[in-house]
């Protein structure tokens, strides 16, 4: 279904509809057409065609109340006509595509060249046997056979090359198809509340089928489009798809329309779903997107230009250079996720360099081997230059040639990227097990760079299983929850109404799903706690409920983080109204005038009480850490009928019925992982809504803050007006006095949270930038979610916005998990750290060899398909088995390295050299007295074709035997002694090791002509093992050396703060513009991913459809870009009126290359 394009949909659709049209009283294209509507011409189309909601339900066979009967005869009925809510991905690359990529890699390219001149010139007989005079060319001891064989080097080139290749092009192929199963993973952990068949219950995303009641609530990510048909104060964030970021209210006389991939900010309701999958709004997206992805590549020069005119959109600010405007745009707009990754940036300079270095030493190779030969053939021996021996001095200089690139591909390390993405592949999969579902790949490594935690509290540090230990009713302070009795009826009877009526009705207990479990919380925890303390005052809630259902509710005032209270008004039967509310005791009570007495009667509540009250029972409750809520109510008159917009006078006058004390428990595990932390160097800071005192006990419990100690705890207020200028402007100066020793925030606002995280992020008071990772659950935690390096959402209480935003899902929703992937990601630096010490080695060894071998026998002693049996040890294997050392307790114990910490530590480079001084000792020593300490033949000078001699087969042999045993050193990276330490924990090493070892054996024994070898003796191979072994005792020996002594020894691999800014911001008047579109991509409007060049090429093709100019879509984007930079307060010099950047050349032309009819879209 994926390649399908729109038009074959349709027809295959249109011949479902004609034979179904009878069962359902619309068809599909109705229903399209419908959901394209908005706002009063929806409402309007639906009273002429369905007459209301109501007949729309009966339309599609379905009830407002009961749902779909749930058949699976009806439900398989429904997908087939109005399609499936699935929208088809992207086909992943094929093997061949990945191979194909793998092969564009330049090294591999020159070797292959070089193997097929070298192969077409071995087939190459030249005529007549003119070969004696062409000198030293042809001396020695050829036989007809060996001649023969000319052809295998280059043939054997070739097939490293294409193992090479595969195991590339393997490693992609499992890292995607790993990726794809990830993806996967979080969706179907998606899930969405119907109802069916009267029972309200969670099916899967993909389940849902047209004609389904669905129940929205605040922070859901609507899965289908659908029409609102009850439900209150539903206020909808459409940014996704329109880009306009203000909040759309939704009510079903005014704005029905509810789309999918728009995020519910507030409120509750239902929805009837009229479209799924590939035929509601984010999937007509998708297939336009998906659709084009075939024309895509043909279309990608039309679609630069019309990124230009996305780029317009974005930044009205950038109207005079809007050409190279939008390369850069493209840069930047990269550059947000990509600037993350610190090893990335670090590794790539590292391989840059590396690579010069052996480019260079490649081409001195191949100079001083053509010149020596040269020099000696036609100046020393005066050989006059023959055309017959052409074709063999050609030979020659191919072989010199091949020499040079062959120490080429040793020096260029191309397994870095490979021992990255297997490290980091292979910790995501291990920290699924771990609770770590990673999103994306870097930000399992950033966390081992991390440097402050800024955690929720409700939830991640506490179980979030809330249960109410104190009451104040009746002008008495319970300190534990009071027997019925004991309490007045009428008082009796409003708290339980109050409580009942006034919560989300899909809040419920449910009993326990174990014998002698605790009974189930579903759905809001807080409110949970107050329906198991009517539950404990032996009442019940059900029965209130069932009296009033939903649908009778007269007006609800949902919970949202302005408001911190919530209110439900029901109309009497005697016609007045009556509203109850409930929130933050400190807020609620401010609205109160009247409280109920000992005999349930209401008494004047005066300020002076108020204060009495909060000083001798709400903060002893918030010291004990518990929460604390107040419930109240107010009685309206019959008539007038209050002016229920007008909130303020609404919730005014209340009369309290009682304050509870919540207490939600800290998890016993989370004391321990923030000591851990603590231990790492990694400060933990907690972000609350929660009041002060409740934040500081919970605090002290956990262990953030340790009594006696020097530290800061805020809410919200106080914390802002420290760091807000006389204008209002956030200082970073003020920020920078505060951060260090905040460890508590309360009472804070979701943006105090992306204050404070941006804060922390852009402070130079420190000398490293500080690596924030950030917790949140609330849709309203988004915006922090996405500014921190690392932004964790909780898999069970997190809200579907806030999952969208994170970098890593939480499964348990528990601090300690969070402890787990610092471990991962410190592992991760590690390992490459392991794997770039012991290639490092092998580099500055094999091509020392290479080189001086060459300069001085004219011969490299490691011959190229050698070299590329070794480069596949270095590289392909040994990533694999360094790369999975699986993390230690160990690893919590040092600090965090930091984004300028060199990746080769001064420990590191003594190891590294220490280790080619001992190799290169002895490799030279075999070459140049080798065959007298064997009693062998000479293999120096050998001539051209000449069969393999033992006495380079023992260099190689013990060459290969020394790395192996040096990757036993390599294990460890800081100096410690015991390089066994938990070996027998890593399989895969000891299994690649041995594996090596087997396959070494076999190619000595039995490699021939190939690879250069002539099989050895017993003796011989103990000396080569002999010789292999003396790395473990020489890695001792440079143990022993304290590292401090050698000061003389550079770090490697270092980002320094100034290419860590990347060069686009230093350019002062670009600034301005990275900044503003930094904060659009993150601020207030949370993107739905993705759709940011989409929404142009909607909002093009809507304009051309309905005939208004692409000026005036433009006009429209632009005023909301302006309106969110004022947002964000940015003060900038290079703002340009938007009337000239709408009248400025490029923006028109932009407008004519978006023009979508050349584009060939409808």
């Amino acid at each position: 279904m994926g390649d399908m394009t729109n038009s074959d949909f349709y027809s295959k659709n249109q011949r479902n509809e004609a034979n179904h049209a009878g069962e359902f009283g619309c068809t599909l294209q109705e229903l399209r057409s419908l959901m394209e509507l908005r706002g009063t011409e929806a409402v309007v189309k639906i009273k002429e065609t369905y007459g209301d909601t109501e007949g729309l339900c009966r339309h599609l066979k379905t009830s407002p109340t009961e749902g779909l009967a749930g058949t699976a005869a009806d439900l398989e009925k429904r997908k087939l006509i109005f399609g499936k809510n699935f929208i088809p991905p992207k086909k992943p690359k094929t093997f061949i595509q990945l191979v194909w990529e793998a092969l564009q890699d330049v090294t591999l390219i020159i070797l292959e060249i070089a193997a097929m001149i070298s192969l077409g010139l071995s087939f190459y007989q030249p005529p007549g046997e003119g070969n004696e005079g062409c000198g030293t060319a042809t001396g020695g001891t050829e036989d007809e056979g060996e001649a023969e064989a000319g052809w295998i080097e280059g043939a054997a080139i070739l097939l490293s090359v294409i193992c090479v290749v595969l195991v590339t092009a393997f490693n992609d192929w499992s890292k995607e198809k790993q990726f794809r199963g990830l993806q996967s993973r979080i969706e179907q952990e998606q899930k969405f509340t119907v109802v069916r068949g009267g029972q309200v219950i969670q099916i899967p995303v993909a389940e849902i089928v047209v004609g389904d009641i669905a129940q929205v609530k605040y922070g859901d990510l609507l899965p289908a489009d659908g029409i609102f048909i009850q439900g209150n104060d539903l206020k909808i964030d459409e940014s996704s798809l329109t880009g306009e970021s203000d909040q759309v209210r939704k009510s079903v006389d005014k704005d029905p329309m509810l789309l999918s991939g728009t995020h519910v900010m507030e409120g509750s309701g239902r929805m009837l779903v009229t479209a799924v999958g590939v035929n509601s709004q984010t999937g007509i997206i998708f297939t336009l997107l998906g659709a084009g992805g075939e024309e895509e590549e043909k279309k990608d020069k039309k679609a630069k230009q019309q990124d230009g005119a996305a780029a317009m959109e974005m930044q009205p600010l950038k109207s005079a250079e809007g050409g190279e405007g939008d390369d850069k745009d493209k840069k930047k707009s990269n550059m947000h996720k990509k600037e993350k990754s610190v090893l990335q940036g670090k590794l790539t300079k590292l391989a840059v360099q590396i690579g010069k270095a052996g480019l260079v030493m490649s081409a001195i190779t191949v100079i001083i081997l053509v010149l020596y030969f040269a020099i000696d053939t036609f100046v020393v021996n005066k050989q006059p230059w023959l055309p017959e021996c052409t074709p063999v001095y050609v030979q020659y200089f191919v072989k010199f040639f091949i020499i040079g690139v062959t120490v080429l591909v040793v020096a260029v390390p191309e397994g870095l990227p490979l021992a990255v993405t297997i490290s980091l592949a292979y910790s995501v999969k291990k920290m699924m097990r771990d609770n770590n579902l990673v999103r994306h790949l870097d930000a399992c490594e950033t966390m081992g760079n991390a440097t402050a935690i800024c955690s929720d509290k409700t939830g991640t540090l506490t179980t979030n299983r809330m249960t109410v230990v104190q009451a104040y009713v009746g002008d008495v302070h319970y300190r534990e929850v009071p027997a019925p009795e004991v309490i007045p009826a009428k008082t009796m009877e409003l708290l339980v109404n109050a409580i009942a009526i006034n919560s989300a009705y899909t809040t419920k207990i449910l009993p326990p799903e174990k014998e002698g479990g605790l009974p189930r919380q579903v759905g809001n925890k807080t409110e949970c706690g107050l329906l198991g303390f009517v539950l404990d005052l032996k009442q019940d809630y059900e029965p209130v409920r069932s009296l009033i259902p939903e649908e009778k509710l007269y007006k609800v005032y949902t919970f949202n983080s302005v408001r911190k209270s919530m209110s439900t008004v029901i109309k009497m039967p005697d016609g007045s109204f009556r509203m109850y509310s409930k929130g933050a005791s400190e807020i609620v009570l401010k609205k109160c005038s009247r409280i109920l007495n000992a005999a349930g009667e209401p008494r004047i509540f005066r300020p002076r009480d108020r204060d009495e009250m909060v000083k001798k029972v709400i903060e002893p409750m918030a010291c004990d850490g518990l929460r604390t809520i107040c419930v109240a109510f107010r009685d309206f008159p019959s008539s007038p009928e209050p002016d229920w917009d007008n909130e303020n006078d609404i919730l005014s006058d209340l009369t309290c019925i009682c304050v509870v004390g919540i207490e939600d428990p800290v998890r016993p595990e989370v004391p321990e992982a923030i000591r851990k932390c603590q231990r790492a160097g990694i400060t933990v800071r907690m972000v609350t809504g929660d009041n002060i005192n409740t934040a500081r006990a919970i605090a002290i419990k956990c262990g953030i803050i340790h009594p006696g100690e020097d530290f800061l705890c805020l809410e919200g207020k106080e914390f802002n007006r420290r760091i807000r200028n006389e204008k209002g402007e956030i200082e970073q100066e003020r920020i920078d006095k505060i951060w260090p020793k905040l460890r508590v925030l309360a009472r804070s606002s979701p943006t105090d949270k992306h204050t404070l995280v941006k804060g922390i992020i852009d402070s130079t008071q420190v000398e490293q930038r500080q690596v924030v990772a950030v917790t949140g659950d609330g849709t309203n935690d988004g915006p922090a979610l996405k500014k921190a390096d690392v932004g964790f959402a909780m898999g069970i209480a997190g809200t579907d916005v806030a999952k969208e935003a994170s970098d890593i899902i939480l499964t348990d929703d528990n601090f300690s998990s969070i402890v787990k992937a610092v471990m991962w990601g410190r592992n991760v630096y590690d390992s490459i750290s392991k794997f770039l010490q012991f290639q490092l080695t092998v580099n500055i060894v094999a091509v020392i060899v290479a080189f001086t071998g060459a300069c001085i026998t004219q011969d490299s002693p490691l011959k190229a398909v050698q070299m590329l049996w070794v480069n596949l040890i270095m590289d392909t294997f040994a990533s694999l088995a360094l790369a999975t050392e699986p993390p230690t307790e160990a690893l919590l114990l040092r600090k965090p390295y930091g984004r300028n910490k060199p990746l080769i530590s001064r420990t590191m480079m003594k190891n590294i050299l220490g280790h080619a001084v001992y190799q290169l000792t002895l490799i030279f020593t075999l070459l140049f007295v080798g065959e007298k300490m064997f009693k062998i033949d000479s293999g120096r000078n050998a001539p051209l074709h000449s069969p393999p001699s033992e006495h380079y087969t023992i260099i190689f042999n013990t060459f290969v035997m020394m790395q192996l045993f040096n990757e036993i050193n390599a294990r460890k990276i800081h100096g410690e002694r015991n390089v066994f330490d938990g070996i027998f924990r890593n399989p895969i090493f000891c299994a690649i090791v041995l594996g090596t070892f087997a396959i070494q054996i076999v190619i000595v024994q039995f490699g021939g002509k190939p690879f250069s070898c002539s099989p050895l003796q017993l003796d011989q191979w103990m000396w080569c093992v002999f010789i292999g072994l003396g790395e473990l005792v020489w890695g001792q020996v440079i143990a022993t050396i304290p590292t401090s002594r050698l000061k003389f020894l550079k770090e490697a691999g270092r980002l320094t703060e100034k290419e860590e800014v990347p060069e686009e911001e230093l350019n002062e008047d670009v600034e301005e513009i990275d900044h503003a579109e930094r904060e659009l991509r993150r601020g207030q409007i949370l993107w739905f991913r993705g759709l940011n060049r989409i929404q142009t090429q909607i909002e093009v093709v809507n304009t051309f459809k309905s005939g208004t100019s692409f000026q005036g879509a433009l006009r429209r984007q632009s005023s909301v870009t302006s309106q969110t930079q004022d947002v964000t307060n940015l003060s900038s010099p290079s703002h340009v009126s938007l009337s000239n950047a709408l009248s400025s050349p490029t923006s028109t032309s932009a407008a004519a290359a978006g023009h979508p009819r050349r584009e060939g879209i409808p």
